[in-house]
């Protein structure tokens, strides 16, 4: 702690030169160590709600803090490889949709900086994943700490990961708005009731009402017709449909709206 005077000014600041050079005006480069964060989220049908898998540190800095799941990237590995790392190492999924996020690279982000004696920094290339609930199982292994945990009931998270956590929110309420993302973690087969119930998890009840979300969708033409129905409750049967990939293939690059 700096020494004061009798005025409550710091003796190192007067003994300082004046045109005493900024730090950042030296050029010295910064030295950095990359680790992968992934945002998993899922949607459970049956309770209709949002899902982000959480993980318990175990050890310092942020021991006994909930984090999202991630890895520093190794010697000879891709960004992507340490992303499926991190997502294979935590869960088993047969259907998964996992796109890069953001790069958060703020200095003293991760409180290892302050520890280091050679000033390494600490980036998070995050990723972002959507995962079908019903085909997932996690992976404890013996270890203790692993959970889904509903969007709105997650805790105050380790190093900067409630930030990450609201970028990757963002983001997919975006692809599902322009990109038919939605139909990698539905069934093959679904009615249309199941497809308003996904998004209506994500995006809240008031984002559309079923009859204009369901014109809407069948427009886009992207929706094959099975010719089954399904009864559930005492409702008329539904038609069953499947997400048609040749139909929407010439469609890929042209700008769509989904709601």
């Amino acid at each position: 702690m700096p020494t004061t005077n009798t005025k409550g000014k710091s003796i190192d600041s007067l003994i300082a030169p004046a045109n005493a050079p900024h730090p950042l005006a030296s050029g010295e480069l910064a030295d950095f160590k990359v680790g992968v964060d992934t945002v998993i989220f899922s949607v459970d049908t049956e309770q209709h709600r949002l899902l982000v898998l959480l993980v318990l540190r175990h050890q310092a800095p942020f021991s006994d803090y909930w984090s999202l799941p991630g890895a520093l990237v190794r010697v000879g590995e891709s960004l992507e490889d340490a992303a499926d790392r991190v997502l294979t190492e935590k869960i088993r999924v047969n259907n998964l949709y996992l796109e890069q996020l953001f790069t958060f690279g703020g200095p003293n982000r991760d409180p290892r900086e302050s520890a280091d004696a050679y000033n390494v920094r600490y980036l998070s290339v995050s990723h972002f994943a959507l995962v079908r609930f019903e085909d997932t199982a996690l992976i404890a292994d013996g270890v203790s700490g692993i959970a889904w945990y509903p969007l709105s009931r997650v805790p105050q998270l380790a190093f900067d990961h409630n930030q990450i956590l609201t970028y990757g929110y963002q983001r997919l309420r975006n692809k599902l708005q322009y990109s038919p993302v939605a139909f990698d973690v539905l069934p093959e087969t679904f009615t249309l009731s199941d497809v308003y119930q996904l998004y209506t998890t994500v995006l809240g009840e008031g984002f559309s009402d079923y009859s204009n979300f369901r014109t809407r969708l069948l427009k886009l033409g992207i929706l094959q017709d099975t010719g089954v129905k399904t009864s559930r409750g005492a409702g008329r049967p539904a038609s069953l449909y499947r997400f048609d990939a040749e139909a929407f293939e010439p469609l890929k690059d042209r700008p769509m709206v989904f709601l």
